[in-house]
């Protein structure tokens, strides 16, 4: 498995647009992304912090049905 590092919110904001995320509206310090599949949208909140802790990250992922393996090769 592979390890994922702390990153601020920007960095996970922009490898999530190579996964097919658009921006659809920001409140506050959070941005909500959304991906429209054969199975639906999928939508995602990432927080604008300087840094993300890794559970908060992997929930993040979790919520965009995005793979751990698949997120750190776009890195």
């Amino acid at each position: 498995m592979s390890k994922l590092t702390r990153m601020s919110g920007k960095e996970v904001v922009s490898i999530l647009k190579k996964f097919g995320f658009r921006e659809i509206r920001q409140k506050g310090s959070h941005i909500i992304l959304k991906r429209i599949t054969s199975e639906g949208e999928i939508g995602c909140v990432i927080p604008l912090h300087s840094e993300l802790a890794i559970g908060t990250l992997r929930g993040i992922l979790r919520q965009a049905k995005v793979d751990v393996e698949e997120f750190v090769r776009k890195l």
